[in-house]
């Protein structure tokens, strides 16, 4: 039977300690035991069912720990604080001082920081490419690389990492791949197409609510053992637990997931077909014109689309930010950072979102001050959202 990641979280069902039809929220930090022996044997990790203390682990953490591994395709999950509260345990799981990192040029900015300005501190270098061209992939590894990152579709340009060819280069030179998926939840399961870790900012869509902020990383078992270890786990020595409450409440907005994807596709799509109509320098995987459309095409589970990320250049930073001002005081949605909201969200990434990325680096991979990212929200009539964003463009000469 064809995977498809939304049955496999519709599929799994958590009774609550009464009967609930959702799973009981465990509001302790701390548990009980009956004998000291079993206190001893859940510390040394020798027990299965039985909790501790909430940063090892907590069961309304772990129901979304396993909803997520359903979903990712992977044997076993890990949530965390937030999206960085993955990213970093991960990378720091896998690499230790001396060690070498292969990344796409174009990440999320908080990662680039993590990457270029901390992890040097603990011996661990990077080296920053183009993710698109697997010669500079290859030529970037050396003896002392650990792991290749990247993003399936990288924040803020778009740009789709061939994974399968990234997985079996990694496996080539045995390195880890580590994607983070955050742009494209269900669309795209990473793991199926060879990737080792998959990373998620629960934050974003998958929440969808920005109410939230959370992140998860999907492995194996003996991965996220690792991660968990008492003695040498990074996420449990760096304790980037996430809340039981949060847990819960991301895990009831998970079940609408795969309808709100499809909605933000939907939209994201007839938006761009018609920017880029309008004559708009438009980036969206989803458009012929896109350098990796057949190769994300080909990657897609179909039903979900292309996502709802895209880009259009408005020729100045002074247009950019009179449109989104106006687009904002139309309320066609908020000038703010951040993805997978109910209403559209735009800013200017070179200002905000990649802004740790020095300006040089952001004009040698092509981001412009003028490049304004959309998340494209959940819209009834997307025609008459388009018609009032084309209206408050020709207003300001941008058509």
């Amino acid at each position: 039977m064809k995977f498809n990641p939304a049955d496999n979280i519709q599929d799994l069902q958590f009774f609550g300690e009464f009967g609930g039809v959702n799973p009981s929220i465990s509001d302790s930090s701390t548990y009980t035991f009956l004998s000291a022996k079993t206190m001893f044997d859940t510390f040394e990790g020798n027990v299965e069912g039985c909790y501790l203390y909430s940063r090892h682990s907590s069961p309304s953490n772990l129901y979304l720990d396993q909803a997520m591994a359903a979903m990712e395709g992977t044997e076993s999950a890990n949530v965390s604080a937030s999206g960085m509260g993955a990213i970093t345990p991960t990378l720091l799981q896998l690499c230790g001082s001396g060690d070498h990192i292969v990344s796409s040029r174009t990440i999320y900015g908080g990662t680039y920081a993590f990457l270029k300005n901390f992890a040097p501190r603990l011996g661990i270098q990077t080296s920053f490419v183009d993710i698109t061209n697997l010669e500079r992939v290859a030529a970037a590894i050396t003896p002392n690389t650990k792991v290749l990152y990247c993003e399936t579709v990288s924040n803020p340009l778009l740009e789709v990492a061939d994974i399968a060819s990234l997985s079996k280069l990694a496996k080539k030179h045995n390195l880890k791949l580590v994607v983070d998926n955050t742009f494209s939840p269900l669309s795209v399961t990473p793991a199926k197409l060879g990737a080792d870790i998959v990373i998620h900012s629960l934050t974003k869509y998958i929440n969808g609510s920005s109410d939230t902020v959370g992140g998860v990383t999907c492995a194996s078992k003996e991965f996220i053992a690792d991660l968990k270890n008492v003695n040498s786990g990074a996420s449990m020595l760096l304790g980037p637990t996430m809340d039981s409450m949060r847990s819960a409440s991301v895990m009831k907005n998970l079940r609408t997931l795969h309808l709100r994807i499809k909605q933000h596709s939907y939209n994201a799509a007839y938006l761009a077909a018609r920017f880029e109509k309008d004559g708009l320098k438009t980036v969206y995987p989803g458009l012929a014109s896109h350098p990796s459309h057949a190769l994300y095409a080909s990657m897609i589970n179909p039903e979900y689309g292309f996502g709802g990320m895209l880009t259009i250049d408005v020729g100045s930073l002074a247009k950019a930010n009179a449109l989104m001002e106006r687009m904002q005081s139309c309320n066609l949605g908020y000038l703010a950072v951040s993805l997978g909201f109910y209403k559209t969200l735009f800013s200017a990434p070179g200002t905000s979102t990649s802004s740790e990325i020095p300006l040089e680096e952001q004009v040698q991979m092509g981001l412009t001050d003028s490049l304004i990212r959309f998340s494209i929200g959940l819209d009834n009539d997307i025609e008459r959202t388009y018609q009032m964003m084309r209206t408050c463009m020709v207003e300001l000469s941008i058509l």
